[in-house]
């Protein structure tokens, strides 16, 4: 950082001066974009669920007629815009990538076009702190869902040092959210490869000895039992899953023993998780208690491989809801249980790689993303100019 260093200390010695970002940049409102008019191919919409920490999401892209490019003339986006989320992950940012054109704003998401005094990417890398998007999250309105206001927005304070100082903090922190899109690009290139050896190992050809049975002629499915949040702590010991994978709590009980397999039925419908300890089902859970010829880390492999399939019986409502009686009548295969040991044997390692955030390449990722955000506060915090504290 030494370069950095000297920049500063030879261009603004004293600080630098901090401007509202109106004073920068234009910030431009969505359109409402009419989803009954979302086509197959076209304009993608760039929505606040597309804004996720850092990047724009790949997963249910939509996309707006481009015979209808006139209608939205004026919220047609360009490489390297910056898009910010004004509505529940409030504060979030991302750059729109030549992949992603072309793309409309839509309503609820900001895009910031600066002036010649600032650059994008710097911006981008200031608005990508933590600090920001809890100053954002405590301005927002609204109970569950938090609504940011762009007049805030627009007063936010912005330090500006001397472009060459902004172009070497860029410099220094894109080195490191390209090596970890490297990272994470090979992350996924394992998963895929994960996927594949898991749908393999899970096929079985007429004469293997493996039959093919349904979930409920081989386990017991059984309903969490309820809790309520005030009975629960931030700390304790024992996990609670309710409507998702994330516990929504620790309790002082427990309702399952470690080395069970749960589901989600409402909220996050049709997530599959695999305790390791003791835990607490609430009763938007299903516990499976297999019978003697089933493990159960079998099953939750058998189970992840069916996921689309699981998906598809999720009835889409206010609250997503998947009903036992889908999950019954969904077939595994059922080899013997010596066959069951070592294929788990197989896929444990795969599921060890690319998803124990303490080994491989997760751990690798984690590493780098903390180093990124250790610079990134430090090359982003400047004395204000003329202030005497």
């Amino acid at each position: 950082m030494s370069k950095i260093d000297d920049l500063i200390k030879e261009m603004c010695p004293d600080g630098v001066e901090f401007k509202e970002l109106s004073q920068l940049a234009n910030i431009l409102n969505g359109y409402a974009f009419k989803s009954t008019k979302y086509s197959y191919y076209g304009i993608r919409v760039i929505r606040i669920s597309d804004v996720q920490k850092g990047r724009l999401s790949d997963k249910d892209i939509k996309y707006y007629p481009l015979e209808r490019k006139s209608e939205i003339s004026k919220y047609l986006l360009s490489e390297n815009d910056l898009v910010m989320s004004l509505t529940g992950n409030v504060g979030r940012v991302a750059m729109i990538t030549k992949n992603a054109l072309p793309a409309g704003l839509n309503q609820r998401v900001a895009c910031i076009r600066p002036d010649e005094k600032i650059l994008t990417r710097y911006l981008f890398h200031f608005f990508d702190q933590d600090a920001f998007e809890k100053a954002a999250f405590d301005s927002a309105t609204g109970g569950g869902q938090k609504n940011m206001s762009t007049v805030w927005l627009s007063k936010f304070p912005i330090p500006i040092p001397p472009l060459e100082v902004q172009k070497e903090i860029v410099r220094v922190l894109d080195s490191f959210t390209e090596l970890e899109a490297e990272l994470e690009a090979e992350l996924e290139a394992r998963k895929k490869q994960y996927e594949y050896y898991r749908n393999t190992l899970l096929m079985f050809n007429e004469g293997e000895r493996a039959e093919y049975v349904q979930i409920g002629d081989i386990c017991n499915m059984k309903r969490g039992r309820r809790v309520i949040k005030s009975q629960l702590n931030d700390i304790g010991l024992y996990p609670v899953y309710q409507n998702s994978l994330l516990p929504l709590g620790f309790f002082n009980e427990y309702n399952c023993r470690a080395g069970s397999v749960f589901m989600i039925s409402a909220g996050a419908a049709g997530n599959i998780g695999f305790s390791n300890v003791d835990f607490w089902a609430a009763d938007d859970c299903w516990i499976f208690d297999c019978s003697q010829n089933l493990s159960e880390r079998f099953l939750y492999y058998a189970l992840k491989n069916q996921q689309n399939t699981i998906n598809s019986g999720v009835r889409r409502s206010s609250i997503p809801r998947l009903s036992r009686s889908f999950i019954e009548n969904i077939k595994i295969p059922l080899p013997p249980l010596e066959k069951q040991k070592q294929i788990v044997s197989i896929l444990d390692k795969f599921e060890k790689l690319t998803n124990d955030i303490s080994v491989g390449l997760p751990a690798e990722i984690e590493a780098r993303r903390k180093q990124y955000e250790y610079y990134r506060n430090r090359l982003l915090s400047f004395k204000k100019l003329n202030d005497n504290e």
